[in-house]
């Protein structure tokens, strides 16, 4: 009974607000509208959608950005890790980490959900020494939780990655304390090294009452505390593509990884054309009655002719089968690229 009255009473003190997981949300800078037939189609997509969906397309090269509910706060989930990696990128850039630098997880450095690195640290006896290129490689092409908040660490923590927003003015972006603090957060838990073995996380999760849980659940998808607007997070990929973020070896070898990117293979990469090609990173949020918080992929298309698109396409919520969330990812690709052809064959 004391455990129940003490996991309540953890879950409710998730509902004070933390000061440190937003940055500040700067008004959106107006950019030239794309192209009409784009933004029609984008339109009718999102308003045709059974959920709550941001879209948002910019040309890198020509600097128009259209969209669908864009501006709006949506949960990131994995997207962040693509905020740690740039956050990483940068301090290899000023000499502060090096790709090849050994770094050594053990079992405290374990968190929850997908980690596949997890069956390495134990198969070692608690230990499993690698390198920050591999952690970034892994954290970006398979989605690993453990990889992304050792990288979190390495590069200073959360507030690093909350500096490296702000300063570069990216615009609408939170990012919370890592993957183990947010899942814990949204489940109304505060972490423990046990949930990150077996299935002790879903236990405790499962222990607390429902209604408390479908109250921080909603309280999440109101207000996220990793949330970003699709606008700014398509703003971040067009200058990470034209080098604005990063060092031009930096950039190229961030870009290549996302390239590689395994998750989410029928989200955007699913409505692509031959000759196109695609460095992206999705994220996939928590379950509660069929509905789910945070189902996304951004990333940077790039056409035969060179000429690239930033795209996000973000769901807040929706309780559509995976097949329909997926079937708009593709559409929205599918759009980009016929306002692609239809803009050069007009040239």
């Amino acid at each position: 009974m004391t455990s129940t009255i003490m996991r309540i009473a953890a879950a409710l003190l998730a509902l004070v607000p933390v000061g440190c997981a937003a940055v500040a949300q700067p008004v959106p800078v107006a950019l030239p509208p794309g192209p009409a037939a784009l933004t029609q189609r984008l339109t009718e997509l999102g308003r045709g959608f059974n959920g709550q969906v941001g879209i948002a397309v910019q040309s890198v090269d020509r600097g128009w950005r259209t969209g669908w509910k864009a501006d709006e706060l949506y949960p990131q989930q994995s997207v962040s890790k693509f905020m740690v990696a740039l956050t990483v990128m940068d301090r290899v850039d000023q000499g502060r980490l090096r790709l090849d630098q050994p770094v050594v997880l053990t079992r405290g450095d374990l968190t929850v959900f997908h980690q596949p690195i997890r069956d390495l640290i134990l198969g070692g006896g608690g230990t499993y020494t690698t390198t920050v290129q591999d952690l970034l490689n892994r954290a970006l092409t398979q989605s690993d939780n453990t990889a992304n908040d050792k990288l979190m660490r390495l590069a200073g923590g959360p507030e690093a990655v909350r500096g490296f927003i702000a300063g570069r003015k990216l615009g609408a972006i939170r990012f919370f304390n890592g993957e183990r603090a947010l899942q814990s957060r949204i489940a109304g838990l505060t972490w423990s090294e046990s949930y990150s073995i077996g299935d002790a996380f879903f236990k405790a999760r499962d222990a607390l009452p429902l209604v408390v849980r479908q109250r921080l659940f909603e309280r999440y998808i109101a207000d996220p505390y990793d949330g970003a607007a699709p606008s700014a997070l398509v703003g971040t990929l067009a200058r990470l593509k034209r080098g604005e973020l990063l060092q031009p070896a930096s950039t190229a070898r961030l870009l290549t990884i996302m390239s590689n990117t395994a998750t989410g293979k029928n989200r955007l990469r699913g409505g692509m054309k031959p000759g196109w090609t695609l460095a992206h990173k999705t994220g996939t949020g928590q379950e509660l009655g069929g509905v789910q918080a945070g189902y996304n992929d951004i990333g940077i298309l790039t056409a035969p002719d060179g000429r690239s698109y930033a795209v996000a396409v973000m769901i807040k919520r929706t309780s559509t089968p995976l097949i329909v969330r997926m079937t708009l990812m593709n559409e929205v690709v599918r759009a980009v690229i016929a306002a692609h052809e239809a803009t050069a064959f007009a040239l």
